[in-house]
């Protein structure tokens, strides 16, 4: 709170303009925010506890299985890993795949990957992701490679 004086010029009261910025009143505001921030600041940064299953390493140095994926091409060439399908039988070639790479799940309850050349149409594709949950396979990822 301060005043600038001034002896100079006209008269015994001439204070002369002040200029100055006060910035008290900022920094009075500004500790009052920074008080208000950090006392209600770490309510907001409470975890989440959550009850994940632990971490299980392969036993007996088994090799975990390669993932089933289907390549769609562009012109609708449909493929099973290496092998030829088509869109009419996809549902049966896979889950003869499946079965016999994990006979003990059932085909749908399998995670499919579906990886799709970028020039491939989306109708194609969708009709392949809708061939797929007709069946029952609900579990399929999409892969994306970027170049």
């Amino acid at each position: 709170m301060g005043a600038k004086l001034s002896s100079g010029g006209g008269g015994r009261f001439n204070l002369g303009q002040n200029s100055d910025i006060n910035v008290t009143p900022f920094v009075d505001v500004m500790l009052v925010l920074l008080i208000i921030f950090m006392v209600a600041l770490p309510p907001a940064t409470e975890s989440i506890k959550l009850d994940l299953p632990p971490a299980t390493p392969p036993k007996n140095g088994e090799k975990p299985k390669p993932p089933v994926v289907i390549n769609l091409q562009v012109g609708g060439a449909l493929f099973i890993g290496e092998k030829a399908s088509a869109l009419a039988t996809l549902s049966t070639d896979l889950s003869h795949i499946l079965t016999a790479q994990d006979p003990a799940l059932p085909p749908t309850q399998q995670r499919v990957y579906i990886r799709a050349d970028k020039h491939v149409r989306y109708g194609d594709f969708m009709s392949v992701m809708n061939t797929l949950q007709g069946n029952g396979y609900y579990q399929v990822a999409l892969i994306n490679e970027e170049l």
